[in-house]
């Protein structure tokens, strides 16, 4: 096991790499400590959670809203949880969202951790402290930023992940690369999805550089005043289709990525739009889809990141290089078109 301690915001988060559940959970008082997970999950797991309270919801990202949300605050009352109390979220990145955003309004905030059980988890939805749900199609309207005690990682929980979220979890990687590390780009093209998904300890050295990319924007930006809205790249466009068209996360936000790389080239003269589109295609996710461009726009209209109507949208100079670029939606429809 490796421990390391990263001070983000004012919360020391703890990391544990290659660490086993019952380590760190055998630590904390089954009276008072919740363990919040999905019913795949559970059901995969059910014996690791023995003796623990266990909230058990929907899987899926349609159940990522404020009426789940209810349930648990519900749960958490009846199990007499108090202020000294801990939840641990088990699951992927709906459940530690939704974690970490219950955490923080019961009893106006009690202490949580993570337990990432799918790929794209660990490497970026459980990192730096945004937590929330979605307002129906409508991606992470509420929620708040608040630090985790904790993030563990037991590889043993990858052993049962579908093909499909290995899948969904390299579209946040390659993202790290593009905006951060041209060391991980060249690393992913040198190798693939089996590579990794077959190699245990090239998959934790994946997953540790992952780590310390977002750790160190979301250190340097906790609030997302600067460059921590770097992270959004491909996000805008790819939580538009998201919700929209019922598709994984990675899958719209590798599609957002393809979808920016071309507006970088026609806006900044990026270069590389073929290295980006013959990466993801390595990584077996898609690069376009048919979409409603009415539609996509009435979404993007209620994003997050619009003010006074523009939005901020992430691009490339070069790999490695971000940029933010204020658009119109006029401006975007032409581009999108």
């Amino acid at each position: 096991m490796k421990k390391k301690s990263i001070l983000i915001s004012d919360t020391s988060v703890q990391f544990y790499i290659d660490v086993q559940f019952s380590e760190i959970l055998n630590t904390y008082p089954k009276n008072n400590t919740v363990i919040i997970t999905d019913k795949n999950v559970f059901k995969l797991h059910k014996h690791t959670f023995r003796g623990f309270k266990v909230i058990v919801i929907a899987a899926g990202e349609k159940y990522k809203q404020q009426k789940t949300v209810d349930t648990i605050l519900e749960s958490l009352l009846n199990f007499g949880v108090d202020r000294q109390g801990f939840i641990v979220g088990v699951g992927g990145g709906v459940i530690t969202d939704i974690t970490g955003y219950v955490a923080s309004v019961y009893l106006r905030g009690i202490g949580f951790g993570f337990f990432p059980t799918s790929l794209l988890g660990m490497v970026d939805a459980a990192i730096g402290g945004k937590n929330g749900v979605d307002l129906g199609i409508y991606k992470n309207i509420i929620g708040t930023i608040k630090q985790p005690q904790f993030i563990a990682y037991d590889i043993n929980f990858l052993k049962t992940l579908p093909q499909l979220e290995w899948i969904n979890g390299f579209a946040e990687i390659i993202k790290h690369g593009l905006i951060a590390n041209l060391n991980l780009i060249k690393k992913l093209e040198q190798y693939d999805l089996n590579y990794f998904k077959n190699n245990s300890e090239a998959l934790i050295e994946l997953i540790e550089m992952n780590i310390k990319i977002k750790t160190t924007i979301t250190k340097a930006d906790p609030f997302e005043k600067s460059i921590r809205k770097f992270l959004n790249f491909g996000h805008s466009f790819g939580h538009a289709i998201e919700n929209l068209m019922h598709i994984k996360h990675g899958i719209a936000v590798s599609i957002g990525m393809v979808k920016a790389a071309h507006i970088s080239k026609i806006l900044l003269g990026f270069k590389e739009v073929d290295r980006i589109e013959s990466l993801i295609k390595k990584y077996l996710l898609k690069t376009s889809i048919h979409y409603n461009i009415k539609d996509v726009l009435s979404v993007l209209i209620k994003d997050k990141k619009m003010i006074h109507n523009k939005i901020q949208y992430v691009l490339l100079e070069k790999i490695g290089k971000p940029k933010i670029e204020v658009l119109s939606l006029q401006e975007l429809k032409k581009l999108f078109n």
